[in-house]
């Protein structure tokens, strides 16, 4: 009973704390939609509320949430703040939140003071409402064994793109020696 109140303590504090989760989901299909690829660990932004993580995503300008479905199965690791190294990885169950429930309402008054970058702004709710998914991941109660490997992998493929390369000049402007005078 003290082992597993131990590690509800664990993922709540790590999780709390840390900005970025690495979360696998179940198999999702390739970019050709013809074969379901293995599920990968995705770097999620979230917020920890009312014992669980929330995730915002799969809308315009969000993050996207494959694998991730309600009623599924996901793994949350969590890094160390500090150093960046995993401190634990626990099971979690999915779940869904309906548009403009109270549950909903709640966690997006978390989740909007977290978003950064947000191009809309006060109606980011109203476009999360329309547009998005607004996920639980709540804990299983099982914590796992941290793998001893790196587990690096390849990007997933994405259609993606940087709009445009940087400026020939910029390096010499962020660069350039101020003149003494």
């Amino acid at each position: 009973m003290t082992e597993q109140l131990l590690d509800q303590a664990l993922v709540e504090e790590a999780t709390k704390k840390s900005g970025l989760i690495w979360v696998t989901g179940s198999r999702v299909p390739t970019l050709d939609g013809r074969r379901d690829q293995e599920p990968a660990s995705r770097p999620l932004w979230h917020v920890w509320h009312d014992g669980a993580v929330c995730l915002v995503g799969d809308g315009t300008g969000e993050q996207p949430l494959p694998g991730l479905v309600d009623g599924g199965d996901a793994v949350v690791t969590v890094r160390s703040k500090d150093k960046g190294g995993r401190l634990v990885s626990w099971a979690a169950k999915v779940v869904e939140l309906a548009p403009r429930s109270p549950e909903w309402e709640a966690a997006v008054a978390e989740l909007k003071g977290k978003r950064l970058n947000a191009p809309d702004g006060e109606a980011m709710p109203d476009r999360w409402a329309r547009e998005c998914r607004l996920l639980r991941l709540e804990p299983q109660g099982t914590t796992s064994a941290l793998p001893d490997g790196s587990l690096a992998a390849p990007p997933l493929p994405t259609p993606a793109t940087t709009r445009r390369p940087a400026p020939a000049g910029l390096p010499r402007l962020l660069f350039k020696k101020r003149k003494r005078g």
